[in-house]
């Protein structure tokens, strides 16, 4: 028997290793590889200049216009996608809501459409307003109404909507939408036997570096909590791993004690190493890929508590939750000096991944929910 078909359009390529969007767009395509016959749609853009200068032009254009800048740069290729598509399909799948413009061309060769909601656009945009400084922080407020605005004229036109978490499903109004978990594909656990044996002084940051939560993130332990940390822990070294590394040198540079490790192909195994894996995140939407990689490796996390939120960890339990600087540091001097704790943490976590957010835990909770 054919299998029914269906097309999946993505504006980043979905595969392992290329940051947290392609990772859980490799696994949606892997799920529906299993039920579908899958055309998959890549874009091919224009490139913009990278300069800083060229960026601020580009974005005040947009404020202007009250367009925010991926669902911008992500418009406007109707032509192109008309041409790439091959008959009729079962099923349209569209990842991230920056391209969820395409639903009338794809309503008119789909007999369904589904858009994969990787963070809440608008959630993601208010919460960097309230993390960032100004002049960010006022155009992230602009950016957070347009997205608002935008997703009430486009979601309803799609029939189903998925979202990373149940706190993500609670913030769309709309009839159908299914949680389907940010996962990570089965790994074995690094170094089962004495997990802390091959530990280093090292306390971890990981994940792209230019995206604005995690600019964000690095600024706020860079001049709030890494100084107590260093002043009680002169043995330790602060890691930062991930692509883009120029997006945070200004709080990188000058301390011998901050080491960046770009580009990374294996985050769990460098995770392994260290002896607390940091979220210390005050902006974002979705579920944070880097948590699950530090339980994947099994380790102890230190997260505020918006870092963790849609993981249903409990702290003191999976890992350790702190919003406050001094807070925060005491937890990471905390898990340092007592590796028995760290070693519960980093075994509570890692089941709670095996449990939950593996791509295939993650495959039966969207069946569970009625599938795609």
């Amino acid at each position: 028997m054919t299998a029914p078909r269906a097309l999946f359009l993505t504006p980043e390529e979905p595969k392992a290793g290329s940051g947290g969007g392609g990772l859980r767009s490799a696994s949606l395509l892997a799920y529906l590889q299993n039920k579908y016959d899958v055309h998959t749609v890549n874009f091919s853009l224009r490139l913009h200049s990278r300069r800083p200068e060229a960026r601020v032009w580009r974005n005040t254009l947009r404020l202007l216009r009250g367009r925010p800048p991926l669902f911008d740069r992500f418009s406007g290729y109707e032509n192109q996608l008309a041409g790439a598509m091959l008959g009729r399909y079962a099923v349209g799948v569209v990842e991230h809501f920056w391209c969820a413009s395409y639903a009338p061309l794809l309503r008119s060769c789909c007999d369904r459409l589904v858009v994969d909601l990787h963070n809440i656009e608008s959630e993601l945009a208010r919460t960097h307003a309230q993390a960032a400084r100004w002049p960010a922080s006022w155009a992230s407020k602009r950016f957070a109404a347009s997205y608002r605005r935008l997703e009430r004229e486009w979601l309803p036109r799609f029939d189903v909507i998925l979202a990373a978490s149940e706190e993500d499903r609670r913030r769309v109004d709309h009839p159908d939408v299914r949680v389907f978990p940010n996962a990570l594909p089965e790994i074995p656990r690094p170094n089962v036997v004495g997990a802390n044996a091959t530990e280093r002084d090292v306390i971890v940051f990981s994940g792209n570096l230019e995206y604005h939560p995690n600019v964000e993130a690095v600024r706020w332990f860079r001049q709030r909590i890494w100084p107590h940390v260093r002043a009680e822990a002169p043995e330790i070294e602060w890691r930062l791993l991930g692509s883009n590394p120029d997006a945070v040198a200004r709080f990188t540079r000058g301390d011998p004690r901050i080491r960046v490790v770009s580009p990374v192909d294996d985050a769990v195994s460098h995770l392994a190493k260290a002896k607390v894996c940091l979220a210390p995140l005050h902006s974002g939407s979705g579920t944070r890929f880097k948590i699950l990689e530090a339980w994947a490796a099994g380790r102890a996390v230190v997260s505020t508590t918006l870092g963790a939120e849609g993981l249903d960890a409990r702290d003191g339990e999976h890992l350790l939750l702190a919003d406050d600087p001094d807070d925060f540091a005491n937890a990471v001097l905390r898990l340092l000096k007592d590796p028995r704790l760290r070693a519960r943490l980093g075994d509570s976590g890692w089941a709670l991944y095996r449990e939950r957010f593996t791509w295939p835990a993650a495959w039966r909770k969207l069946d569970e929910a009625g599938g795609i």
